[in-house]
């Protein structure tokens, strides 16, 4: 990736901080006023990407922090509204990868799989770009709505790093936005993709699929099949029946104890009901 060009589409601004404020006008940021939201976000990314940079420049400085359910990891969420409609922004534990070997794996993994939210926006270091791809691919293995910023573009080109982003779009099939948060170049870009993934004006074109042996693809056909007969509104039951076949003890445990209705129930974020709330407004005769 050092070598190919960077695409001017998602060039930061060369006019600072100033010219971003005027941009990102259709921003408003709403902290921790998250009564309602049509759109649910997760955010995601490797330890020491700016991830919070991120947050903070969409949310406005502050996050409701709290635990996980049944967890001593902590969470963090915060809102903000882009072009009349809001968002419920999840602030994930940061992860080299979703394999479930510690904890914060776990959370995040189950959040991004059982949470279903709207979007998943990744956020990548820019100088160790092909580090930070594993996590982006495996979250890919399980939804294609994700946003991909490739964050630290300024210490990037500092080391004489240029990405092609425009390519790097086309073979993962998803938005890839530039980005230096901490002066603001490119949160305009990465609003819009956001928005784009989340109300389906983009269709993400993701060909990423897991493969396996023509000998396993019937037990895995197989297998889906009686996934999707015990739990009907599970998600994504190849990626499941996957993590089965090559042993997962935390999805077999899931499946042992009969946990998978109360993971989605304890990761799902309801959106917004415009037509229940108006209802009950009117109904109260607000």
């Amino acid at each position: 990736m050092d070598s190919v060009k960077e695409s001017s589409r998602h060039t930061p601004s060369e006019h600072g901080l100033l010219s971003q404020t005027f941009r990102i006008k259709q921003l408003k940021k709403l902290g921790v006023k998250l009564d309602n939201w049509n759109y649910v976000v997760a955010l995601a990314g490797n330890p020491n990407t700016g991830k919070s940079t991120v947050f903070n420049s969409l949310t406005g400085l502050r996050q409701h922090t709290g635990n996980w359910p049944g967890k001593t990891v902590n969470r963090a969420e915060g809102g903000y509204s882009f072009n009349e409609k809001s968002y419920k922004l999840v602030d994930l534990p940061g992860t080299y990868s979703l394999l479930s070997t510690s904890e914060d794996e776990e959370i995040a993994r189950n959040f991004i799989l059982f949470g279903q939210p709207d979007v998943t926006l990744v956020v990548a270091d820019a100088t160790r770009l092909e580090r930070n791809l594993n996590l982006v691919l495996q979250i890919l293995e399980i939804t294609s709505n994700v946003v991909l910023c490739l964050n630290l573009m300024d210490e990037a080109r500092r080391k004489g790093i240029r990405i092609d982003t425009r390519k790097l779009e086309k073979r993962l099939g998803i938005p890839v936005i530039a980005t230096t948060a901490r002066y603001g170049d490119g949160i305009q870009d990465v609003l819009e993709a956001v928005e784009n993934i989340a109300n389906g004006e983009w269709k993400p074109e993701t060909n990423l699929k897991i493969t396996v042996p023509e000998e396993l693809e019937d037990s895995l056909a197989s297998l889906e099949k009686d996934l999707s007969g015990l739990y009907p509104n599970l998600p994504n039951t190849r990626w499941i029946a996957l993590r089965l076949l090559e042993g997962d003890e935390q999805i077999i445990n899931a499946l042992q104890n009969d946990e998978f209705d109360d993971l989605m129930k304890t990761f799902k974020q309801e959106p917004l009901n415009l037509r229940q709330e108006l209802d009950e407004i009117n109904r109260q005769g607000v």
